[in-house]
């Protein structure tokens, strides 16, 4: 008997391994929390699929999503990626980078993990939606406006609401699975 899925990644082996392994799953963990921000910062205005299958790209250019590395980029190392096919090269997100790894370490500094700092915009526990369709979630909420906001006043950049809506989404710190969905009541 096959699974029912989020309507949303049906049909393609990536989006559907992604959808039963990582989407909606909670992560506290900075490295991987700082991973999905850089992914979710590039996936702004393309769809979520063209920045998975570059994924791995990413990985590579951006040592490995080393948040410490790529605080310390200079203007060399942000032409190389500038001139990287295999990733998205956009200069604003990739400066926007370099200064949220920056602004990253100061959350740490002060919460003790960026963790600790995100997590309690919903009291450490993922927020659980009861979507019947994929279509029903929103691309930004009240509380995503809040942290978006918080973030800005920090120091980061390219964070407005509907990228940390898409964040909250796939770090799982909200449950917007479909109620149909086998992963809605594991998560």
């Amino acid at each position: 008997m096959e699974k029912h899925r989020c309507g949303w990644c049906i049909g393609d082996d990536l989006y559907e391994a992604y959808h039963d392994k990582e989407w909606g799953v909670p992560v506290k963990d900075d490295d991987r929390l700082f991973e999905f921000l850089i992914l979710e910062t590039f996936q702004a205005g393309l769809s979520w699929i063209t920045i998975l299958r570059k994924r791995e790209n990413f990985r590579k250019a951006f040592d490995n999503f080393d948040y410490k590395k790529i605080a310390k980029y200079n203007q060399k190392k942000i032409d190389t990626l500038l001139q990287d096919a295999s990733i998205i090269r956009n200069k604003l997100k990739i400066n926007a980078t370099i200064t949220n790894a920056q602004a990253y370490m100061k959350v740490q500094d002060e919460f003790g993990s960026f963790s600790n700092y995100i997590w309690k915009f919903v009291d450490g526990k993922p927020i659980k939606n009861a979507l019947k369709h994929y279509k029903d979630a929103p691309a930004n909420t009240p509380l995503s406006d809040v942290i978006s906001k918080d973030l800005k006043k920090r120091g980061f950049k390219s964070v407005g609401s509907t990228v940390i809506y898409a964040q909250m989404q796939a770090t799982g710190m909200v449950n917007d699975h479909e109620v149909g969905c086998f992963r809605y009541s594991e998560v």
